[in-house]
C-alpha cells in the first residue's frame, strides 16, 4: 500500500497569482498565515473545508491544488 502522502501546489499558485502573499491567501481562506506556512511545507494537512477554501481562493479545483501521491 502507498503512503498516501498529500502534496500541494500552493507556493507555485501564489507565485502565479501576482506573487500573492501567504497573509493574503490566509485572509481569503479564513485561516492564519502560520497555517498556510505549515500546509505549504507539508507539515499540516488542511481540513477538507479549508482545502476547498484555498482552492477557491485560486479559482482552481481542489485536485489542482492538492495531490495524493499514493
Amino acid at each position: 500500500m502507498g503512503n498516501n502522502e498529500i502534496t500541494n501546489q500552493i507556493r507555485r499558485l501564489r507565485f502565479d497569482n501576482n506573487e500573492m502573499s501567504q497573509q493574503d491567501l490566509a485572509q481569503k481562506a479564513g485561516c492564519t498565515r502560520q497555517t498556510i506556512i505549515a500546509i505549504e511545507q507539508g507539515k499540516y494537512n488542511p481540513s477538507l473545508a479549508l482545502a476547498f477554501k484555498i482552492a477557491r481562493a485560486f479559482g482552481k479545483k481542489i485536485e489542482e491544488v492538492f495531490l495524493c501521491n499514493g
